[in-house]
């Protein structure tokens, strides 16, 4: 069996064209980093040939010898499924953390996503914060998130509660709420290293008038948080069409949820 034929390049070529069909990336649109298991990766080391060098931003100590499987720089979403040697690549971090190698993938001279800063770095606070369980970073274009950004107050606190009160599923889904850092230009450290500290509280982080970053564990859990929210702000964006709210969730029935499913929400949102 090959690469193309592994469960986890599956994985990720189904969820990239699920965003794609969700019209969330357009053009070149959207990236996506997952973390392998090296058992499961190394299977293929006759495949992973590579030996194109790329020094790395800054020192990751932390991500020495890791794998990462991830979507290529320029690089639409609607031709992963075509040819995914050329639109995805894996990757080796150095054992200094130095800088990373493509092993496989990326043909006719391609290189990881812009953002593979705020991929790495995020995914260094996410290991810290889930115990190493973490393994999936996807940034996307998510319609409506990127809508309600122009008219909702931009703090963590406003833009979790205005979601959480959409659907009842959503205080149990991403209780840490959604971080808001103020809008940077794509592609740099500094909007990189401004992800990674919020998401040392929170699974999902919104670039506003840009797109969100959502993590876990597993392509299915971050692709899920990532759809949870994009849900509840379509009911918002259509609710706010229709002249606003008559009713909604209280904070008290938000608390009683909370309390009914064991999940702590983020401190500040229901005060």
């Amino acid at each position: 069996m090959s690469i193309k034929e592994s469960n986890f390049m599956k994985e990720m070529i189904k969820v990239i064209n699920d965003m794609w069909l969700k019209g969330w990336d357009e053009r070149n649109g959207g990236n996506v980093s997952y973390r392998l298991v090296k058992e499961k990766v190394e299977q293929y080391k006759e495949e992973l040939k590579g030996n194109r060098k790329i020094e790395l931003f800054s020192e990751l100590k932390e991500l020495a010898g890791e794998y990462f499987l991830v979507t290529g720089t320029g690089k639409y979403f609607r031709n992963v499924i075509l040819e995914p040697e050329v639109n995805l690549g894996i990757v080796k971090v150095s054992e200094d953390g130095k800088s990373y190698t493509i092993l496989w993938g990326f043909k006719n001279g391609g290189r990881p996503t812009s953002e593979f800063p705020a991929h790495l770095l995020s995914h260094i606070e996410r290991i810290k914060v889930t115990g190493g369980e973490s393994r999936v970073v996807i940034h996307t274009h998510a319609t409506n998130l990127i809508a309600l950004s122009y008219i909702l107050d931009l703090t963590t606190e406003n833009f979790t509660k205005q979601l959480w009160k959409m659907s009842t599923e959503c205080l149990v889904v991403f209780p840490d709420g959604i971080g808001v850092i103020p809008w940077m230009v794509p592609g740099k450290e500094e909007i990189a290293r401004a992800t990674a500290e919020k998401m040392s509280k929170h699974s999902m982080v919104l670039w506003p008038f840009h797109g969100i970053f959502g993590t876990g564990k597993d392509l299915d859990e971050a692709f899920g948080l990532i759809d949870t929210a994009e849900k509840a702000a379509t009911i918002l964006v259509k609710v706010l069409s229709m002249g606003g709210k008559r009713q909604t969730i209280s904070n008290e029935e938000l608390r009683a949820l909370a309390e009914g499913f064991g999940v702590k929400p983020l401190e500040g949102v229901l005060e």
